[in-house]
C-alpha cells in the first residue's frame, strides 16, 4: 500500500492547490497593480478593511518581519488609504486602520479578483458549501 506521501491522487490534490495557489497570487498581483498597489500593500489594506490592528498582528497574519510592515503603513498611510490611531483598549499601542478611501479601495479590489468567481458560480450552492469545508478541514 502506498503512503500517504506518494498516494496518486494525494499528488494530484497537492498540484491542483498550487495551480490554484499560483492563480491567485498572479490575479491578486495584477490586480493591485491595477489600484498602483504593491501586493503586499493590497493584502495590508485587506486586513485592515476588516478591521483595525496593531502592526505586530498584521506581520503575524502575513508571516514577514514588523519592520516591513512598517514601511507598507508609510506608504499606505501617505497615499491617504490607512492612517494610525490609538488603540482604546491600550493607549502606548497604535494600531493602523483603513481610511475611508481605504475601504473603497480593498472593495474595488476584492471585487476586481475573479479567477475563482466564475468557475465557482458554476458549483451549486451545496457543492461550493463542500468546498468551504473541505479547505477549513485543511486548514484546521
Amino acid at each position: 500500500m502506498p503512503s500517504r506521501r506518494t498516494d496518486p491522487l494525494t499528488v494530484e490534490v497537492v498540484e491542483l492547490i498550487g495551480t490554484v495557489v499560483a492563480r491567485y497570487h498572479e490575479e491578486y498581483e495584477h490586480a493591485a497593480a491595477s489600484h498602483q498597489l504593491t501586493g503586499a500593500q493590497a493584502r495590508v489594506l485587506g486586513l485592515l478593511s476588516l478591521e483595525p490592528m496593531p502592526m505586530r498582528r498584521i506581520a503575524q497574519k502575513l508571516k514577514c518581519e514588523p519592520s516591513n510592515v512598517t514601511g507598507i503603513i508609510d506608504r499606505l498611510e501617505g497615499r491617504g488609504l490607512v492612517e494610525r490611531r490609538p488603540d482604546p483598549a491600550d493607549r502606548r499601542v497604535k494600531l493602523a486602520a483603513a481610511t475611508d478611501a481605504g475601504l473603497q479601495t480593498a472593495d474595488r479590489l476584492r471585487e476586481s479578483l475573479d479567477f475563482a468567481r466564475e468557475p465557482l458560480a458554476g458549483l451549486s450552492t451545496a457543492e461550493r458549501a463542500v468546498l468551504r469545508d473541505l479547505l477549513k478541514l485543511m486548514l484546521g
